[in-house]
């Protein structure tokens, strides 16, 4: 990651089921794909989050790995991952309640420089 972020967790919903201990690396995993893969981050409703990634077969695994396990603890994000005409893209939606989350992982996504 070319830009170093505070890790601030207060974000976190209580929804969230992953154990307190877990979520720094979590966000870590987020970084990371962020670091490695984005290209673009769009942002065309408060609810829903664009990241377009780098197109290959590990960006598009390692995208899909993270929004699976991630669904598994933060049942409310909607995780859409889109391949074709030679592009990736990674669609985050949320429940209006859950915006500030969305936002959060948004700043995160935009404070890396395209991959």
């Amino acid at each position: 990651m070319t830009q170093n972020v505070a890790l601030d967790l207060g974000w976190v919903p209580s929804a969230c089921t992953l154990p307190t201990t877990e979520q720094p690396l979590r966000v870590a995993e987020f970084d990371a794909l962020f670091a490695d893969a984005v290209q673009a981050v769009v942002r065309p409703e408060p609810t829903r989050l664009r990241l377009e990634l780098v197109c290959s077969p590990e960006h598009a695994a390692q995208a899909a790995e993270l929004a699976a396990r991630e669904n598994g603890c933060c049942s409310f994000f909607i995780f859409t991952l889109t391949i074709a005409d030679g592009s990736l893209v990674l669609e985050v939606a949320v429940p209006a309640e859950h915006v500030e989350v969305l936002d959060a992982l948004s700043e995160r996504a935009d404070a890396v420089e395209p991959a």
